[in-house]
């Protein structure tokens, strides 16, 4: 049977998570940002002196990952960890920690059991593929590697132009061929899944899209 559950998969920075709180907002269902799990798994292994490449001792992290998601706010250990987990250096180990098998487990039935009873709307990048492939809708949402590049200078208040974006743009289009080539989960495009490129569009087109679509179903 179909899950209720609007899986919403796509690189980052695309604006899947602000599209897919604000779905959530309108059919009055629970949100998932599984990006986030993984970003606060990266951070708490760098402040536990963890290495992301060993997959033992992160996965052991994530086990035991004492996050919260509370009003707005993501708590690391209490601590609002908000904008920490969104530096650029942080979504690069969010990616490499994603690849490891042992932490995608550990963090796999935590995720499933943001589902209850009024409905779901998650977004990451294998929400479709892996975590909830019987969703009733599944979307692939998108952009240029440019406009998202943009996108995310404006999130953590930096300019538009010149190194540092740069910076930033590089940093987007490695993670994107990280999230790509990984062995496990590696993101894509379903057969099955809505193709959304939110490049042209405000935020209250692309929700509306995505409501148009589920309201279809």
């Amino acid at each position: 049977m179909p899950q209720k559950v609007i899986a919403i998969d796509g690189p980052s920075a695309s604006g899947k998570g602000t599209v897919a709180q604000r779905v959530a907002e309108a059919l009055g269902w629970a949100y998932l940002d599984s990006g986030a799990l993984y970003r606060i798994t990266a951070l708490h292994a760098r402040r536990r002196g963890a290495d992301w490449a060993d997959e033992a001792a992160v996965a052991a992290l994530a086990q035991a990952l004492p996050a919260e998601f509370a009003a707005g706010a993501v708590l690391l250990d209490g601590e609002d960890v908000s904008a920490a987990i969104r530096s650029e250096e942080i979504g690069m180990g969010a990616s490499q920690v994603a690849a490891l098998p042992a932490v995608r487990e550990a963090l796999l039935q935590r995720q499933r059991a943001f589902l209850g009873e009024q409905g779901l709307v998650a977004d990451g990048r294998d929400m479709g593929s892996v975590v909830f492939p019987d969703a009733v809708l599944k979307i692939f949402l998108t952009a240029g590697a440019k406009v998202r590049a943009e996108r995310r200078a404006r999130q953590i208040g930096e300019p538009l132009s010149g190194e540092r974006f740069e910076r930033i743009l590089a940093a987007i289009e490695a993670r994107d061929e990280a999230d790509r080539k990984r062995a496990v989960a590696p993101l894509q495009k379903l057969p099955e899944a809505r193709l959304l490129d939110t490049s042209a569009l405000t935020i209250e087109e692309s929700v509306k899209k995505v409501l148009d679509w589920y309201r279809e179903k």
